[in-house]
């Protein structure tokens, strides 16, 4: 156990890493999917909590038993040969898409938050995230060692924070504001997020194969991120109705902790933002590599180049219209990620 405590710890950081993005810091997502729901969102966070646990530890174990070393295989398997090459195309546009929102966001951070230029926020990140990709999986898996304890750490403290000043009870008599399926709801949150986590979570899979540390990894993953929604849910709903007309709800509870906590929030939302960026390049480079005569070095860097220009003429509004429809079929990876068989364990 001893021994595959740290490589665990490392997946599960980076399982939690992939999964979280701007939105999650920004209390945005956990709003839309959890808050709204009153204590319905609480047993969605449940459900949630469970989903990823299960499931991203059966995608790791595919890839494990898939030797592979992209999403690519990992579709190939779930939808068929013919099918799962359209699968794959697709992940990939909104890898693609995902990636220059990421990097507008940086360069949105740097200028909204921090008075600083656009460029310098964009060129920035991209130029450290080029730096950790290249060291492959080893790369991923430090930096979102070091990121995602500092995440989880303030998620706790905000929902410290908002035990101390308001207490329990309005969380416990908190009135659903949507008369929507907070089951649906919960679904779709795991569908989407594992659908883009696959680009990390597989090739995870297929570098470690080691199954009980994979099993391991998985559980802490899906354990950390069922903590860290309760904990932001709790401080959100303790600021109900005012969050539902804010861009950034978790701003009402930062505002509590005082100023210097502000920029506390600003790194953690940069670094939500650099983990989604480094593992949707490092997955989407990971499988074009099969398929562009380039170095993986070379290949990389062309990503964050055209991801670069991308973000400089409005190229993330794509996904307001690709965003749906993948939810869709991330619905469809989910239930036969749920139903199909592992492959024969690899042998060697």
């Amino acid at each position: 156990m001893k021994e595959r405590w740290f490589p665990a710890c490392r997946i599960g950081f980076t399982y939690i890493g992939t999964v979280v993005g701007a939105g999650f810091a920004s209390g945005q997502e956990i709003k839309q999917f959890f808050t709204v729901f009153g204590l319905g969102g609480v047993w969605g966070i449940l459900l949630v909590t469970v989903l990823f646990a299960w499931l991203g530890t059966r995608m790791m174990l595919v890839g494990a038993r898939l030797k592979a070393q992209s999403y690519e295989e990992f579709n190939n398997y779930l939808f068929g040969r013919r099918w799962g090459r359209w699968m794959n195309i697709f992940v990939g546009i909104v890898l693609f898409g995902v990636t220059t929102a990421m990097m507008s966001g940086t360069g949105a951070l740097f200028k909204e938050q921090l008075g600083l230029s656009f460029h310098l926020g964009v060129l920035l990140s991209s130029g450290v995230a080029y730096l950790v990709i290249i060291r492959g999986m080893e790369g991923i898996l430090s930096v979102n060692s070091f990121v995602v304890p500092c995440m989880f750490f303030f998620t706790m403290l905000v929902a410290a924070e908002g035990l101390r000043s308001d207490g329990i009870l309005p969380f416990l008599e908190m009135e659903p504001a949507d008369e929507g399926s907070w089951l649906v709801s919960a679904v779709t949150y795991v569908a989407f997020n594992l659908a883009m986590s696959q680009a990390v979570l597989v090739p995870i899979g297929g570098e470690i194969r080691d199954e009980k540390t994979l099993r391991f990894g998985g559980f802490l993953g899906g354990l950390g991120l069922g903590l860290m929604l309760l904990a932001s849910d709790f401080a959100l709903t303790l600021k109900v109705p005012e969050i539902y007309d804010m861009e950034i709800p978790i701003a009402l509870v930062i505002a509590t902790l005082g100023e210097g906590m502000k920029y506390f929030f600003l790194a953690v939302m940069w670094g939500e933002i650099f983990t989604t960026l480094i593992g949707n390049v490092y997955g989407l480079a990971a499988n074009l590599d099969q398929w562009v005569p380039f170095r993986t070095k070379t290949l990389t860097g062309l990503i964050f180049v055209v991801g670069y220009v991308c973000s400089l003429i409005g190229f993330p509004a794509f996904i307001n219209y690709v965003y749906p429809f993948f939810g869709y079929c991330g619905l469809l990876a989910l239930l036969l990620l749920a139903v199909r068989r592992y492959p024969a364990p690899f042998s060697g």
